[in-house]
Parts: structure tokens; C-alpha cells; sequence
């Protein structure tokens, strides 16, 4: 059976990251970018990361540049963004597509994984984004900041649309600490 460990993903430095090396530990994953109107999340996502790293919680931020260009730079770019803007200490890895053919591995077994529950109960995100994503199959990632959580096992545990705030998902990791 596939698991998130079974992965491996591109560092920004061009290295790879064998996900399996994160066995035994609780992974939030996150798509994240640095021009859109949620990433001020990194910061929630940041105290999360401080406040949990010690109990075996970690944190992989995926940039991706799929939802109306909001993260232009360059991997070295959204490095330096991530460390002078919000002072991120948890691995922002190499940018990647999380959509369509191109989609990193990952995010293919993630999006199979755990569907999402994408629509109006979302409120005024919902409407304001709904027309604007390139998300065209079920399952798609809709927007930035979509999170998933992770089991220690590698098993997805729960997936988070993009207005669930980092702060609503502390109450469910203390379930799994």
C-alpha cells in the first residue's frame, strides 16, 4: 500500500527529500505562495511549526505558481521571501505544479487520497474563487494554502481547504500527539 512515504520531493537547493525520512512524525503539507491574499498563513504556519516541531510535527511548504501567477519567483526568491518576510524556519521545498498534467507525484496521491470538500459552505472564499481556478477534475487543489495532514504512518489523515487557518488545525494535531 502507497503511503506519503513513499515520496520524494526536489529542496530548493536542488536536492531531494526522501519523505520516508519523516516516518514516525505528524507532516502538515501545504501549497503555499508569496502574492496571494492568504500568505499571511505562513505565520500561523510558522507558530504552528515552533510550537509543535518538539512533540514531532512537521512542516513542508510546496510553492506553486498554478493560481493566477502568485508565486513568480525563483526558488532562491521565495527562499529569502519566506526568511525576511515571516521568518519561516520550516522547509519551503522546490516550486512545483500541484494540478494537471504536470502535477508533482504527491500531489497526485494526495489529491487521490483526500478530495477535499471544495464548495459554497466555504462562504465568501468560495465565491470569490471559484471562477478564478484552473482546477478542472475532482479532487484538484482550488487555491494556495490548501493543507493536508498527515499521519505518522504516511497515511492522509484529513485535507484543509484554503481558508482553514493553521490556527483551526492545532485543535486536530493535539488529537494525534
Amino acid at each position: 500500500m502507497t503511503t506519503t512515504h513513499d515520496f520524494e520531493a526536489a529542496a530548493a537547493d536542488g536536492s531531494t527529500v526522501q519523505l520516508g525520512d519523516y516516518q514516525g512524525k505528524l507532516l502538515l503539507i501545504v501549497n503555499v505562495a508569496s502574492k496571494c491574499g492568504l500568505t499571511a498563513q505562513y505565520e500561523g504556519l510558522e507558530a504552528l511549526y515552533r510550537a509543535t516541531k518538539d512533540q514531532g510535527v512537521e512542516v513542508l511548504g510546496f510553492p506553486t505558481n498554478q493560481f493566477l501567477g502568485q508565486e513568480p519567483g525563483t526558488d532562491d526568491e521565495i527562499q529569502e521571501f519566506c526568511r525576511t518576510t515571516y521568518d519561516v524556519t520550516f522547509p519551503v521545498l522546490s516550486k512545483v505544479d500541484v494540478n494537471g498534467e504536470n502535477a508533482a507525484p504527491l500531489y497526485d496521491f494526495l489529491r487521490a487520497e483526500a478530495p477535499g470538500d471544495w464548495g459554497p459552505h466555504l462562504g465568501s472564499f468560495y465565491d470569490h474563487v471559484k471562477d478564478l481556478t484552473p482546477a478542472t477534475e475532482p479532487g484538484d487543489i482550488k487555491w494556495n494554502f490548501t493543507k493536508f495532514l498527515i499521519g505518522r504512518d504516511g497515511e492522509v489523515v484529513k485535507r484543509y481547504e484554503p481558508p482553514v487557518t493553521p490556527e483551526e488545525i492545532q485543535a486536530d494535531l493535539a488529537q494525534y500527539l
